[in-house]
């Protein structure tokens, strides 16, 4: 079976650099998951009008006002089936801060409907973001997230950009440092820079059937709607 990264970049997929096709490759159907650990260089957050965007963020794990340097973090990848039969990637990020420990979840899939990858953020799910990857000459992962949807019960609209963030992020695997490299922007059309972070950390891959997936990096709620 592919990974949702394979069958959304196609042929492209092998432009990758080959840790990067390591690192985006697999599935449910290899029973393994992946953790990293690292240290991000710098947190970032806009100015103090940007703070009500990520208060509310991070009641949901989605993003949060914390800024730093030197902070140690992990992400997990895990990937498994969900309830309603989707291919699907965790990307379950802790960040060590001095007082707390912040966390950044997302689930993907690969949507048929859309002909891309839709990024569930948060605890709840409630928000799911278009996201367009690419390959750049270097062969890291580029994502770039695109049309956000807001889900709540009978509730459903187009969350306007205008109160919401547009992310950037390059992955990518540095030959030098023998390690992964990551640089995350996200900002706002009117209020410019929200909040970012860039670092380095390694992999390990590790045995995980599906079933082991731990429940703390899962959905509490799972949307159907994409």
């Amino acid at each position: 079976m592919n990974s949702i990264y394979q069958d959304v970049l196609g042929e492209d997929f092998d432009r990758l650099h080959p840790k990067m096709q390591w690192r985006f490759g697999f599935s449910s159907a290899d029973n393994v998951c992946q953790i990293g650990t690292g240290v991000m260089q710098e947190i970032w957050r806009g100015p103090w009008w940007t703070l009500p965007f990520l208060l509310v963020g991070s009641t949901r794990r989605v993003l949060f006002p914390s800024k730093g340097a030197d902070v140690p973090f992990t992400i997990a990848n895990y990937a498994y089936i969900d309830s309603f039969g989707r291919e699907t990637v965790t990307w379950s990020r802790r960040f060590r801060m001095k007082r707390k420990i912040r966390a950044f979840d997302a689930t993907m899939i690969n949507s048929q409907a859309r002909g891309m990858i839709i990024d569930y953020l948060g605890t709840h799910q409630h928000l799911a973001v278009d996201i367009n990857c690419s390959v750049d000459e270097n062969g890291a992962m580029c994502i770039e997230s695109g049309e956000q949807r807001f889900y709540e019960g009978l509730i459903a609209f187009r969350f306007p950009l205008l109160f919401s963030g547009v992310a950037n992020v390059r992955e990518w695997w540095d030959e030098q440092d023998q390690q992964f490299k990551i640089e995350v922007r996200v900002e706002n059309r009117l209020f410019g820079p929200l909040f970012g972070y860039n670092g380095s950390f390694t992999v390990k891959e590790h045995p995980c059937p599906p079933e082991d997936v731990p429940l703390d990096v899962m959905p509490i709620r799972e949307e159907v709607r994409e």
